[in-house]
């Protein structure tokens, strides 16, 4: 009967499964074929040239993605840091507050990502909300903080919460209390029990978060040019100038390839690392 049961979900899985892959490899496959083409070629229809992929060195491509991968991994470690607490708190603490405070943070991704950074715009900007109203009560003003690094790295953190949030505090629902209650009994610290029981047993919670986190970071730009004004040029900038402004599809293609190839590699490894059976839930 299971046998049975198997065969018919994977038979009535089968279409949408084809139509999911062919929507998502297709694009993919297309911009891998344009990245070896000629610069500023519109068409399949010519010899293969990797010229676009040594301009990634030549014209300093390369410090768009450094400087891409590097705020995402400084905006993945300040998310891990300031969600645990709360994701311990909607795991463990807070019980039926939690659905209030899921449904809180949810009901933010309701509203459209670059109307929530233009609010930061309007509240931070020199004259703003903050800056305008300090001095107007105290006749001193101070510098905006916005087009800067630090301020694209909170646009991430703050756009990214959720992202971190919910599959952190899935994972520290999956420390049994029986573990961590005898680990007290035994005369273990607040710390030791953080470090050598939740943490490890909340690795896959972890993973997960860090990796959506940072993969979505990476590949950012609307924090860039909204809140940094560009002083910082991210990866994702470049290739959508290569693509509208430039017209050099190929150049654009071998600026995707090369981050679709680096995030892939990352997800891949730490998917491997990951007991997914187990933080979906299905296996105990």
């Amino acid at each position: 009967m299971n046998t049975l049961d198997r065969k018919l979900g994977f038979l009535s899985s089968l279409p949408l499964a084809v139509v999911l892959i062919a929507s998502f490899l297709a694009p993919m496959a297309v911009v891998a074929l344009f990245s070896i083409m000629p610069a500023k070629v519109f068409s399949l229809a010519n010899m293969p040239d990797f010229s676009a992929y040594s301009v990634f060195f030549k014209q300093g491509y390369y410090k768009s993605l450094l400087w891409s991968l590097g705020m995402a991994l400084a905006s993945t470690a300040i998310l891990l840091l300031i969600s645990w607490p709360l994701a311990y708190g909607m795991a463990k603490v807070f019980g039926r507050f939690t659905l209030v405070l899921t449904i809180a943070v949810v009901m933010s991704l309701f509203v459209s990502e670059n109307i929530r950074l233009f609010g930061w715009v309007l509240t931070l900007m020199k004259g703003g909300l903050i800056e305008g109203h300090f001095r107007a009560w105290t006749g001193v003003g101070f510098d905006s903080p916005l087009y800067g690094v630090g301020i694209i790295i909170f646009g991430l953190v703050y756009v990214y919460l959720p992202f971190m949030l919910f599959p952190l505090a899935q994972g520290i629902a999956m420390v049994p209390d029986d573990t961590r209650q005898a680990a007290y009994d035994l005369g273990a610290t607040r710390w030791q029990v953080l470090w050598q029981i939740e943490v490890p047993l909340a690795a896959p919670g972890i993973v997960v978060g860090s990796l959506l986190s940072f993969v979505l970071a990476a590949g950012a730009l609307a924090e860039s040019k909204i809140l940094g004004g560009q002083a910082v040029i991210a990866i994702a900038d470049d290739i959508e100038t290569a693509f509208t402004f430039g017209q050099n599809w190929p150049l654009g293609s071998a600026l995707s390839m090369i981050l679709i190839v680096i995030i892939g590699g990352l997800a891949l490894f730490g998917v491997s690392k990951v007991d997914l059976d187990a933080i979906m839930g299905r296996k105990r």
